[in-house]
């Protein structure tokens, strides 16, 4: 099994990379979520992969982390979907987008993927439910790993997120609803805890 690709970005297209490693061009597909934030061509990348095998063919599907990886790879353990169908709804839906939709039940925004309908996306949510959790959610804020907010893009601490969020559900929030109010808050990396709990609490009154 390859577990990960290092290597040079060689090559960028619609759906695939080509990742120089070992003398090799290696093909990997990959979400639009992965390309968008890819560094430019020539420098080195690292890229988790799931190695698909059929009698016909071979194929890498590839991405930035390892939550990013299993995320596709629960969606392929639902019942219709299939790789290709797994990387299209994860270049419609960031994959901390599609956990905090499976933990809230949001199925329209799941259905916004191409080929997935309603009934589709319920059967998602029904597969996935007890699969996500919220830390699942808290990753790209702790470690600052993906542009998912104003949060995550100005490295925001991550004990002033976690604290916040344990706040939040202290109070009486699902742990979907803390998540969802921290990384929608409009906070900075000078917020302490307090700050980013207050910020979070504001947007929750908007609602």
């Amino acid at each position: 099994m390859i577990s990960y690709v290092k290597g040079i970005l060689a090559e960028k297209a619609k759906d695939r990379i080509v990742v120089e490693s070992g003398m090799m061009g290696i093909g990997i597909f990959v979400p639009m979520s992965v390309l968008e934030v890819l560094p430019p061509l020539g420098e080195e990348v690292k890229i988790y992969t799931h190695l698909q095998v059929r009698e016909d063919d071979m194929s890498l599907y590839g991405f930035l982390s390892r939550s990013d990886l299993e995320m596709f790879r629960q969606l392929l353990g639902v019942n219709g979907i299939g790789p290709k169908g797994a990387l299209g709804i994860l270049s419609a839906l960031r994959p901390e987008d599609l956990r905090l939709a499976v933990m809230t039940g949001d199925a329209k925004a799941i259905s916004r993927a191409p080929g997935v309908g309603a009934k589709t996306a319920q059967r998602i949510i029904l597969d996935l439910k007890d699969k996500v959790q919220a830390e699942d959610l808290l990753t790209p804020l702790l470690d600052g790993s993906a542009a998912v907010s104003p949060a995550a893009e100005n490295g925001l601490s991550g004990n002033a997120v976690k604290e916040a969020v344990e706040a939040l559900v202290a109070l009486g929030y699902t742990n979907a609803e803390a998540v969802k109010a921290v990384k929608s808050a409009n906070v900075t990396e000078e917020m302490d805890s307090e700050a980013v709990l207050k910020a979070s609490l504001k947007y929750l009154a908007f609602l």
